[in-house]
């Protein structure tokens, strides 16, 4: 349902305000008109309190329609006050509270202000309740109109209509510098200079994309004098981008010799409108050559494009050799893709009728419809989900496996020491053994920081060490065999809170503890960023290195949990990372 409260306003004097409910509300789909008619009440705040009022406001209010307006301190004094509407759901067993709006809405006493938003009842309320919060106590609020109503549904967006688009085609001028540094500049007080002796081959993901035996001309840019990291080769390739294509990015890269004693990383940029995007970035300690890949796309049509090479550290020589930027042609790898669908993962069919007398089947035809799909293929639920009767609909006709959302995570499941919350994970593991779904846990553990309950970040080290203790046995306890995977310990590529506090071998205890909990749950590893090459801290590289690690203390580890968080995906960048990983033996 859509909710807009047309005009919010802070006030310095005081103004009192009545709902009038035109059509009841007694389900979801029964539109709601709300239309609010100021009037100042009949009292004085020299008599009594603005508590009071309000009070006695909301009480009347509640008695009357079920609604209610209501004042709530959230900031300090300020000149701007801060808006924000929720809806109260109450029935028989709970009382939901939803914001209406994703954003804080500013207003002062001199302009008005539009408030609005959304929000989605999963079932049928007895009594709902509307109420405004925001500024601090003291300040008044006028409001003109109240407005609720089914919301209008969005058309599903069309995909972008590309023709004789230049596929495959580099849009960097000069990138094989057969004419200098022509087209290039640099970027801060650096100096660029021409060398030769760089590899003549396209890079491995520029290769696989375009399918060319193209070779390039050996020579390179040497970036000298550099001073900060961001210095480097630049070069203006503004027009040249197309609206809701993706582009790749590839080039060879290589650091100075010297300067390898630590890792060091390189990072094709842009800067669009004065807008940092990262076009792929990797990170080496040594003075070979190596391959920079990424990808993008832009869905506004920038004034300015600049793209340049950074990172390594001030003082270390930088050399730069075949930078491409090219649109992918994603057609063409669905029709490679489905090609490759038809030859490795489908197989013929004979069919075999027996009946007594001979048949003429000549003109028959056989129909056939999947009833069930036996590749594994999943969905996110949460505890409120599954009171959605469409979505469940949707759920179950078309997923064989299930993962919570958050009800199973340490921060939900005992928010505060000692006191536990498993209703929710018991009431979805009972849905989805109802509905003959498979389910994976996730997550046991969670190794970001920000993720982590306050309680559990304030414990020292022997005390942490027994909360963890406490967690396994608590959880994989009560759910042994229910689950059939578990994340242990979320993202460890990108977090480091035990490690940090527990020494290297916790992440390793932690799987030895879960397998030994739990012996039929199958234990993964899980990260983001592996397979887009957007984020060296969790290249496949890294990532195998970390399980070959973990493996090496003991660790139990049954599969590789990929989160497919990619913003730009690139069919080849993607394959490859895969394949990296696939040399470990282990289901991804």
């Amino acid at each position: 349902m859509d909710l807009a409260i047309g005009l919010v306003r802070a006030a310095r004097f005081f103004y009192m305000s009545q709902w009038v409910m035109e059509k009841s509300f007694h389900n979801m789909e029964t539109s709601l008109l709300l239309q609010l008619i100021e009037w100042r009440a009949g009292m004085e705040l020299s008599s009594r309190s603005q508590e009071e009022c309000n009070q006695s406001l909301l009480t009347r209010l509640l008695q009357s329609f079920g609604f209610m307006v209501e004042m709530l301190p959230m900031l300090g004094f300020r000149p701007l006050y801060v808006f924000k509407a929720r809806i109260f759901m109450i029935s028989t067993l709970e009382l939901l509270c939803k914001t209406l709006s994703s954003s804080y809405y500013v207003a002062t006493d001199k302009d008005w202000m539009q408030l609005q938003g959304k929000f989605l009842l999963n079932g049928s309320p007895l009594r709902v309740i509307i109420f405004l919060e925001g500024p601090p106590p003291g300040t008044d609020i006028l409001i003109n109109t109240l407005v609720v109503k089914h919301a209008e549904k969005v058309p599903t967006s069309l995909r972008p209509i590309t023709k004789n688009e230049a596929f495959g085609v580099n849009i960097i001028e000069n990138s094989n510098l057969n004419d200098g540094i022509t087209g290039w500049f640099p970027l801060g007080g650096c100096t660029l200079s021409i060398g030769t002796g760089s590899p003549v081959e396209l890079p491995p993901m520029a290769r696989n994309s375009l399918g060319l035996n193209e070779r390039l001309s050996g020579c390179y840019i040497i970036v000298t004098n550099r001073t900060d990291t961001w210095m480097g080769p630049a070069q203006m390739i503004s027009g040249k981008l197309k609206l809701d294509l993706t582009y790749q990015v590839s080039a060879w890269v290589r650091i100075g010799p010297g300067s390898t004693s630590h890792p060091q990383i390189v990072n094709v940029a842009l800067g669009i409108d004065g807008n940092w995007v990262n076009g792929g970035q990797v990170e080496f300690n040594d003075e070979r050559w190596h391959e920079v890949v990424g990808s993008f796309r832009i869905e506004k049509q920038p004034s300015n494009v600049m793209v340049y090479v950074q990172g390594p550290a001030a003082g270390v020589d930088l050399m730069v050799a075949g930078l491409r930027i090219f649109p992918v042609d994603r057609k063409a790898r669905f029709k490679f893709l489905r090609k490759q669908t038809d030859e490795i993962r489908k197989r013929d069919v004979i069919l075999k009728f027996s009946r007594s007398e001979v048949i003429d089947a000549s003109g028959g035809f056989v129909n056939v419809k999947q009833i069930q799909n036996s590749f594994p293929f999943g969905s996110c639920i949460t505890r409120r989900s599954i009171d959605n009767e469409k979505l469940v609909r949707f759920l179950v006709t078309n997923f064989n496996w299930a993962v919570f959302g958050n009800e199973l995570k340490w921060s939900w499941t005992e928010p505060q020491q000692g006191n536990f919350n498993y209703k929710d994970v018991d009431e979805l593991l009972d849905f989805c053994k109802n509905h003959n779904l498979e389910v994976r846990g996730h997550c046991i553990f969670w190794e970001m920081e920000y993720a982590i309950q306050p309680w559990v970040q304030s414990l020292y080290r022997s005390d942490l060490i027994t909360a963890i203790q406490n967690r396994l046995t608590d959880l994989l306890t009560r759910y042994r065999g229910k689950f059939r995977h578990y994340d242990v310990d979320n993202e460890m590529l990108h977090g480091s809170f035990y490690k940090g506090r527990l020494g290297n071998d916790i992440h390793a205890y932690m799987f030895r503890t879960s397998h030994q909990l739990d012996p039929s749950a199958t234990l993964f590893v899980n990260d983001y960023h592996i397979e887009d090459g957007s984020d060296v801290r969790s290249s496949p590289e890294e990532y195998i290195r970390q399980i070959v690690d973990l493996q090496q203390q003991g660790a139990p580890i049954g599969g590789i949990g990929i989160q497919g968080h990619i913003e730009s995906p690139v069919g080849p960048v993607v394959s490859s990372a895969l394949d990296k990983l696939g040399t470990l033996g282990l289901p991804i």
